[in-house]
Formats: structure tokens, C-alpha cells, sequence
């Protein structure tokens, strides 16, 4: 519906343009008619001016009335477009409030139902930036959890040595000391 009305309303726009156009050319020969009549009027026949002959006065009788007639008739033609325009513009407005009212009998909440729409444009752009962020940090957990992990198994690794060095050093301690206890004995006895 909404189509068709604005279909009505701009072919209605478009038929007062060109009606206004037709008048404009109209207007223009109407114009350019009267100045070659009086200027036909103003020549004689050899394409002279010249004064006191019969003929000119009737050709300038002739050229007059002429004049007038098409001074009527481009006054009709006047009428006539401003009526239609006049009926177009009418036609245009009422097109208009018939979509006005179409609008309050399709969409009663259509306030409401825009602010909610824009409401949740904005929580569709912050949702799309939160989750750019979250994926990001996302992935910066992930690095950060592999380097952890690959930190726990290095110290893993050099705690296992540690102790194994700690166990060699005191078994070679305890090896020495077995060995200085039984010098110590032997000094002894």
C-alpha cells in the first residue's frame, strides 16, 4: 500500500512538472507569434516600413485581433494549468494524509517498536565489540596458559634434577662420611 501511494503521489508531482513545462512552452509561442504578427503588421510588402496605406491598416486590424485571440487563448491555457495544477497539489495532499492515517492504522506502536529497534542496534554494536574483546583476551589466556604450563613443566623438570643432584650430593656426603668415619675408627684403634 505504501507503495502505491507513494507511486500515486510521485506520478502526480511528475504530471504537474510537465504540465508546468507545457505551459512554459506555450507561454514562449504564444510570445513568439505576437511579436512576428506585429512586426508582420509593421512591414509592408516590400519588407519596408511604410505609413498611410489601407492594407496595412487592415493587416494591423488583422494582426490586433490577432493579438487579442491569442492573448485569450494563453489566458485559457493559464486557467486551465493552474487548475490541474491546483487539482494536482490537492490530489498530493490528500495522498499524503490518506499515508499518515495508513501509518496510525498499520503501526500503532511504532514509537515504541523504533526506540526498541535503536536500542538494540547499540547493544548489537557493544555486543559485537565486547565479543572482539573477549575473543582477544581469549586468546591472549590461551598464550599465557600454554607459557604457564610450559614453565610448570620446566620446573617440574628442573625440580626432578634438582632432587637428584640433592640425592647424589648426599649419598655422597653420607659415602664420605662413612669413609671418614672409618679413618676416624681406624686413627682410633
Amino acid at each position: 500500500m505504501k507503495k502505491i501511494i507513494l507511486y500515486i503521489t510521485t506520478s502526480v508531482n511528475k504530471y504537474a512538472d510537465a504540465i508546468a513545462f507545457h505551459y512554459t512552452y506555450i507561454a514562449e509561442f504564444l510570445r513568439d507569434q505576437m511579436k512576428s504578427n506585429s512586426l508582420a503588421a509593421t512591414l509592408g510588402s516590400s519588407g519596408r516600413f511604410s505609413a498611410g496605406d489601407d492594407d496595412e491598416d487592415e493587416t494591423s486590424k488583422m494582426a490586433l485581433a490577432k493579438e487579442e485571440e491569442i492573448e485569450k487563448r494563453k489566458i485559457e491555457v493559464r486557467q486551465r494549468v493552474e487548475c490541474q495544477l491546483t487539482r494536482a497539489q490537492e490530489e498530493a495532499k490528500r495522498l499524503t494524509q490518506v499515508w499518515e492515517e495508513l501509518e496510525v492504522f498499520t503501526d500503532p506502536m511504532r514509537k515504541e517498536v523504533t526506540s526498541v529497534r535503536r536500542r538494540l542496534d547499540l547493544a548489537n554494536r557493544d555486543l559485537k565489540s565486547l565479543a572482539q574483546i573477549c575473543q582477544k583476551k581469549e586468546k591472549e589466556y590461551k598464550e599465557v596458559l600454554e607459557a604457564f604450563q610450559e614453565k610448570t613443566k620446566e620446573k617440574a623438570q628442573l625440580t626432578t634434577a634438582l632432587v637428584e643432584m640433592v640425592n647424589q650430593s648426599e649419598s655422597f656426603r653420607m659415602r664420605k662420611l662413612e669413609e671418614l668415619s672409618k679413618i676416624l675408627l681406624s686413627l682410633k684403634a
